[in-house]
């Protein structure tokens, strides 16, 4: 089961969440909050796989309720859900490590997709986050090479496949995989895979 935290200022959307979470026979909410320092505390306490929370909340936005979570709880993983899209609310989530960042406004399906991919280390990212990263990409860009195969698998990590998966699809093995990944991290200065992907995409390199 993945185990999830939610967290929304509003009563009738969180009750539509959690709704939404515990018709998935897979996922299961083990706790509810209305405020960022509710969403810090949850996640301290119970280490959950997913936080998925608002962006505007009380007492701490989503952003840094991020940072304290991961600061935290390194291992659990947190999305964003929000009705958001400017590149001012887009890019301090994603700075601060949310590994998903989806609009309320998005099918119910690919709610609960993008909480599963992100508890297998995935990216979820709606696609107005795609076009703000690129948008925000400085006019001086850092020189920054990968080989050909990096690149090749960082577009697949982009797509939301794993790493089995991706060693499918290039017929190399899991172990490579995570091999050209650890050297895409370092080149890109990033520690996971959500960045990974935002930082090239702000390279221009995706």
């Amino acid at each position: 089961m993945i185990r999830v935290v939610i967290v929304d200022d509003h009563p009738i959307v969180r009750a539509g969440l959690v709704g939404l979470v515990e018709s998935a026979d897979d996922l299961e909410v083990v706790g509810t909050g209305a405020t960022g320092l509710e969403a810090v505390t949850l996640a301290t306490s119970l280490a959950p796989d997913i936080v998925l929370m608002d962006l505007r909340m009380p007492e701490l936005d989503g952003d840094e309720a991020t940072a304290r979570i991961l600061a935290a709880v390194p291992a659990t993983r947190v999305i964003i859900l929000t009705t958001y899209e400017t590149d001012d609310a887009i890019l301090p989530a994603i700075g601060a490590g949310a590994s998903g960042y989806l609009l309320k406004a998005a099918p119910e399906a690919e709610l609960l997709a993008g909480i599963r991919a992100v508890a297998a280390g995935e990216v979820a990212l709606a696609p107005s986050v795609s076009r703000a990263l690129v948008r925000q990409a400085g006019r001086s860009i850092p020189a920054v090479s990968l080989t050909t195969r990096e690149l090749d698998v960082l577009r697949l990590v982009a797509t939301g496949l794993s790493n089995r998966e991706i060693g499918e699809h290039l017929i190399l093995g899991e172990a490579t995989v995570k091999s050209h990944l650890l050297h895409v991290f370092t080149k890109l200065e990033v520690r996971d895979r959500t960045r990974a992907v935002t930082r090239a995409m702000e390279l221009r390199l995706l």
